[in-house]
């Protein structure tokens, strides 16, 4: 997955007659607006099967997207680090006054921002990218895959097995740091809800969300001390959605854990005047399980100040259908991403009824005093 407000970023993305506000409907409710009104656009519905390449790619009907991987690596000097590869697709209004794709010219109401961050214990790095469709400078496509922005990419390579995303290169750079990282597959693609439909809350609002959880990695990171080989492992989120989140939602915390079992847990918790949990339990073969909302308890243990804000960065985590006990830490509690829309995201570590390493991302977590 990826507040209450969020700053709205002026992006040049010229069309011609001026400027345009990375849209203010982003910013009207809940995070990046993902709880306003999806009118004009497709929503989600049970039932609909996902179809696999083609779920790969884009889905214009709908307002909000993305292609999200994070991953846990350990250096050759021994020391953990995060990365996070991110492409956001968001649409200014549904395409064509009869549904009709403009695909060609800066017409395009498609929308394309790209985060990368490399997580140290020390330090954290980001960068944001933003693109306006239509011109080539972002896209998706699914014969071969690739997603990119600019230079950035994910995108597949080597012998496929069938799904398209199985054997992924993939390359970021920022400001003193940059990666390339080859991942391969050595499971099956995990469809999350009821076989990829995602319930949010309690009112219904909902999202198609799908997952890769099994990749092993190597590759190469670029610090300004020098270069790092790196080994671990990384989870692709595929999520799409029009108003996946109620009027009331201002964020949510979001967890995707590995652990020494081979077992594996997705959770969320979706933060508003009643907080609604799920989230889906994987086993070491990639059998899935979803949970029942309510099943899975998270409670915050501490906290970090962070850019202005209080963000708990300790977690106590609650599965008693799995007998799952434990305490969830950030490697770095600094993993703040100053992007157009500010979040948390970094790698974790996990102890108590069972071990492991994973990924945490938080939003809406207020805004310093400053910025009201």
């Amino acid at each position: 997955m990826n507040g209450n407000r969020v700053t709205a970023a002026i992006v040049g993305l010229g069309l011609g007659l001026g400027w345009v506000t990375l849209p203010a409907m982003l910013a009207a409710q809940g995070y990046a607006g993902l709880g306003t009104e999806a009118a004009g656009f497709a929503v989600p519905q049970r039932g609909v099967a996902l179809k696999f390449p083609r779920d790969h790619g884009p889905h214009p009907d709908y307002r909000i997207e993305w292609w999200y991987l994070t991953a846990n690596l350990t250096g050759e000097d021994g020391r953990d680090y995060g990365v996070q590869w991110t492409l956001f697709r968001s649409a200014l209004h549904p395409e064509g006054a009869d549904g009709e794709r403009v695909t060609t010219s800066w017409s395009d109401p498609q929308i394309w921002m790209g985060h990368a961050g490399l997580t140290t214990p020390d330090h954290h790095y980001y960068a944001e990218r933003l693109a306006r469709g239509g011109i080539g400078q972002a896209d998706v496509r699914t014969a071969p895959f690739e997603a990119y922005i600019d230079d950035w990419n994910m995108r597949a390579g080597g012998a496929s097995t069938g799904d398209g995303l199985d054997q992924l290169s993939l390359r970021a750079s920022g400001t003193a740091f940059s990666y390339q990282l080859s991942l391969r597959a050595e499971g099956p693609l995990v469809l999350q809800g009821e076989s990829g439909y995602s319930v949010k809350s309690a009112s219904g609002q909902a999202s198609y969300y799908y997952s890769q959880p099994h990749y092993q990695i190597l590759g190469v990171l670029q610090l300004p001390d020098g270069p790092i080989k790196v080994t671990g492992q990384g989870w692709l989120d595929r999520e799409w959605s029009s108003q996946p989140l109620a009027e009331d939602q201002t964020g949510w915390d979001w967890f995707s854990l590995r652990f020494d079992s081979g077992d594996k847990l997705m959770g969320f918790q979706l933060r508003g005047h009643n907080d609604f949990t799920s989230g889906t339990w994987i086993m070491a073969d990639g059998q899935a399980t979803a949970l029942e909302p309510g099943a899975l308890q998270a409670t915050p243990i501490a906290t970090s100040t962070v850019e202005g804000r209080e963000i708990p960065t300790g977690w106590h985590l609650q599965l008693p259908e799995q007998e799952l006990d434990i305490r969830v830490h950030a490697l770095n509690p600094n993993a703040w991403m100053d992007t157009s829309f500010p979040y948390w995201e970094g790698p974790v570590s996990v102890n108590g009824s069972h071990s492991g390493k994973g990924y945490l991302e938080m939003t809406g977590y207020g805004e310093t005093s400053d910025s009201r």
